[in-house]
């Protein structure tokens, strides 16, 4: 089914209603045009949600969604053009085309009366004429279809359960059974209700758990009444506070208003002991809990609410109280449960082979209680081993269907997130099952794709709305095991049977290939990781061609190392890739052995992201890929031979992010400095570089500035006081460089990593500037590092301080107890050092903080 349609037009309006347009119409009928094209693209956006809804039950109506969709993305790459083309201008007026000796330049004429332009103006012209009777005639057809308009894409999710469950159908869970209890059982502090949140992903057993507390005798002789009720999406307090009251033995009727509602609730449950469990609660809204909240507040002591939910989001609403996170089943528990679904009692004593295939099967299921229940069902009562293996060897994405089976409930979850979040999920389907999904690097993809909502607040970052949409997919339980969380740099992973959903909900659009012999339904997409590392360049070069012209996402490798697949790259693979995808976004050539980058490489004008990251052959870079004026992410780190950046590298005006490795022992005047959006600046393994030239001071807009690996590097660059944005600083393993010879640092700091800096004695004082801000300090391996400052006591907001193999430090400063922000000290390799903290963690400013000694 196609997906993504709504969300789409809603970014070719935005792009409709930019300044861009309006400045660069060119003509009275491409005006025209365009605003045709608005009118209706609204007109079609408000019936876009009621037909994503509706399409699973109507073939046509899907095929009228795909047919629109089409037409949006195309029309999106057109008014992309009109962006490029007004960028090019910009650039080539203010610093000459490229190729040109700098500064000399060259008189740009009137865009309007070039030659260029009316070639430009006439080829634009037909494009949006077409497009406009492409999606008019499409639009003409909305009506056979019954459609109710809606812009608010929230929807509502059915589902109804109830409170019963026996005690043979629940394995596995009598310890998370036990820790409820007992959290049932303790004394409320100082309210007369506390909640208990049970929170995991769908299909995990929540329902089932909580079920499984509701009728156990200890708790049923415990709270007396004992209430259930199921609140799904619409968390509605008046027919809450109904199905409450029912339950208590109250009499309703239909036309109870909220204050005769309250008032018999009140009085009800006054002074009772009760348990209310409010299962599957997806409410995010704090004053509809405090409102239902309120009207629980008569019952007596030691009453308690359970609540259910899939978002830690959910959970931290519905407070005071305990959250217990509900984490997997074991291999063993969910056999059992495996067993139980797929055989009829005792039968599965008598097929050994299958149950080894079952144990295989269970392992997809990642402690799963509904997936292994899906699986085993979809196999009762098959005793064939081939319909074995195929469930073995198949995606559980790819596997029919029930509505109860566990990718409709996880569904469930997906189609209540918002349309700005559903294709950034599904775009991670294009990395293989236990990756480790970099954060950094995944907000680069969306925002290369052009996935990442502007907010109305135009001093908002790309990167903060993309770091709250990873937030938000966190709290949702969509990722899972997540490291560094907190730190500016952070990761995490997606659990298996949500990865299955992914692929579910992205297979018309993204395509993960692993397997070209095994791969279908990748003609459509527009989005494809090409991972298998048995297909030499011909094979690849042969199954490029298969792919769709309107390529946007071509990855050739995912990680770094090349762990979880990659291809083999060569010039002609690369030639292909640039002659037939025209409107790339992204271009991931990680990893490869090229020599040469074509200079056909600045025909790709919508190119957001290149990365040849870890390539050890290429020697330069065409000057050509100056021309890549909306390029936003540019990493070079790791490329040894690079002799040298090209000269017109400041023309790349939209470069946001950009990583280094080069042999210049300097950097060209007027380059680096001179590219305003620059947010992240990497030095990896520049050997030979020695110095900066001045200018660092107007690179505004930087946050993440690192050292890395710098072995000639004797100095930072001057005016880095003046980097107001600069959060993050990485100095690793510069071991010519001596940071006590200036007091040039930024003021703003959140994070600083100082590693393997043989010539440190002593941090600098101008460090201290960042006293009100820094949050994280990590010195590893500095060998002459002989003593701390006497300001680190006036970081006022550090909450880590790491000190590693920095054997000539033995104390730490007096008044470390005004270090009230700190959580976590971790010392190692510092036997003298240890001596003194020890001593220091006797007294009071200690008791709060986490601290480790090596």
């Amino acid at each position: 089914m196609p997906e993504f349609a709504f969300s789409v037009a809603g970014k070719v309006i935005e792009k409709l209603g930019s300044l861009a347009y309006q400045e660069i119409s060119l003509t009275r009928s491409i005006e025209s045009d365009l605003k045709k094209l608005q009118d209706t693209m609204s007109t079609v956006q408000a019936l876009l949600l009621d037909a994503e809804e509706k399409q699973a039950k109507n073939h046509q109506l899907s095929v009228w969604l795909e047919r629109l969709k089409v037409v949006f993305h195309d029309a999106m790459d057109v008014l992309d053009e009109f962006e490029c083309e007004d960028l090019r201008r910009q650039v080539e007026k203010a610093y000459g085309s490229t190729g040109s000796v700098s500064g000399s330049g060259r008189k740009v004429c009137c865009f309007f009366s070039s030659s260029n332009s009316l070639a430009f103006r006439n080829k634009m012209g037909h494009r949006v004429k077409g497009i406009r009777e492409r999606l008019d005639l499409i639009a003409k057809d909305r009506d056979q279809f019954h459609l109710e308009m809606r812009l608010d894409d929230n929807r509502t999710v059915h589902r109804e359960t109830h409170s019963f469950v026996r005690d043979r159908d629940v394995i596995g869970r009598a310890d998370d059974k036990q820790k409820i209890i007992d959290l049932l059982m303790l004394p409320n502090d100082n309210d007369n209700i506390s909640v208990i949140s049970i929170v995991g992903i769908g299909g995990l057993g929540k329902t089932t758990l909580a079920q499984w507390v509701y009728n156990d005798v200890r708790v049923a002789t415990s709270f007396h009444p004992r209430i259930w009720v199921c609140v799904s999406e619409n968390f509605d307090v008046l027919k809450l506070s109904k199905e409450i009251l029912k339950s208590a033995g109250g009499g309703i009727s239909e036309n109870m208003s909220m204050d005769s509602v309250q008032t018999s609730l009140r009085s009800i449950l006054k002074e009772r002991r009760f348990l209310i469990v409010l299962d599957d609660v997806w409410n995010e809204d704090r004053d509809k809990w405090i409102e239902l909240e309120n009207l629980l507040r008569e019952g007596g002591q030691g009453s308690k609410i359970i609540v259910t939910t899939r978002s830690d989001k959910v959970a931290s609403v519905m407070t005071p109280g305990s959250i217990h996170e509900l984490r997997g089943l074991p291999d063993k528990d969910c056999l059992s449960l495996f067993l139980r679904c797929a055989f009829i009692e005792g039968q599965h004593e008598r097929y050994p082979k299958l149950v080894e295939i079952g144990e295989q099967i269970v392992k997809k299921c990642r402690g799963v209680p509904l997936a292994v229940k899906t699986l085993g069902s979809l196999l009762y009562p098959k005793i064939e081993e081939g319909d074995w293996i195929y469930i073995r060897d198949n995606e559980i994405w790819k596997l029919e269907q029930k509505e109860k089976d566990i990718l409709p409930a996880l569904r469930l979850s997906y189609n209540n997130l918002p349309s700005y979040l559903k294709e950034c999920f599904a775009y991670c389907s294009l990395y293989p099952k236990d990756f480790r999904y970099p954060k950094e690097e995944l907000i680069q993809c969306w925002m290369a794709n052009g996935l990442l909502k502007k907010s109305n607040n135009n001093t908002e970052k790309l990167e903060d709305i993309g770091e709250q949409y990873l937030k938000e997919l966190l709290s949702r339980s969509f990722f899972q095991e997540v490291q560094g969380e907190g730190n500016f740099t952070w990761s995490f992973k997606m659990h298996d049977l949500l990865h299955d959903l992914s692929s579910y909900v992205a297979q018309n659009d993204y395509c993960l290939i692993e397997d070209t012999n095994n791969t279908n339904k990748f003609e459509k997409a527009r989005h494809v990781s090409i991972l298998d590392n048995k297909l030499g360049v011909d094979a690849t070069i042969t199954f490029l061609h298969k792919l769709s012209n309107n390529m946007r996402t071509i990855n050739s490798s995912v990680d770094d190392w090349g762990h979880f697949g990659s291809i083999n790259i060569n010039e002609s693979l690369v030639e292909t890739c640039i002659s037939r995808f025209k409107h790339l976004r992204l271009l991931n050539l990680r990893n490869s052995t090229l020599e040469t980058l074509s200079s056909s490489i600045s025909t790709l004008k919508h190119l957001r992201y290149l990365n040849l990251n870890r390539n050890k052959k290429i020697k330069k870079l065409p000057d050509s890929i100056c021309d890549l004026q909306n390029l936003e992410t540019l990493i070079l780190m790791g490329c040894h031979e690079i002799e040298e950046l090209p000269r017109d590298i400041r023309k790349m005006v939209s470069l946001r992010y950009f990583g280094i490795t080069t042999k210049q022992t300097r950097l060209p005047a007027n380059g680096i400095e001179c590219m305003p959006s620059l947010r992240h600046l990497s030095f990896d393994s520049c050997h030979r570089l020695e110095c900066f030239n001045e200018g660092i001071q107007c690179l505004t807009a930087l946050r993440h500035l690192s050292f890395l690996f710098c072995s000639s590097l004797i100095s930072l660059p001057q005016g880095m006081k003046h980097l107001t944005a600069l959060e993050y600083l990485d100095i690793t393993d510069c071991q010519n460089l001596n940071l006590m010879d200036r007091d040039d640092y930024p003021t703003r700091l959140e994070t600083l990593y100082i590693w393997k800096l043989p010539l440190l004695e002593s941090l600098p004082q101008g460090l201290k500037g960042s006293a009100n801000t820094l949050q994280l300090l990590n010195i590893y391996y500095c060998e002459n590092l002989g003593v701390l400052p006497e300001w680190l006591p006036d970081l006022s907001s550090l909450r880590e301080l790491e000190i590693y193999d920095c054997p000539k430090l033995s104390s730490l400063p007096e008044g470390m107890h005004r270090l009230t922000a700190l959580r976590e000290l971790d010392i190692r390799g510092c036997p003298e050092l240890r001596r003194d903290c020890e001593r220091e963690f006797s007294k009071d400013w200690g008791k709060m903080v986490e601290f480790s000694f090596y």
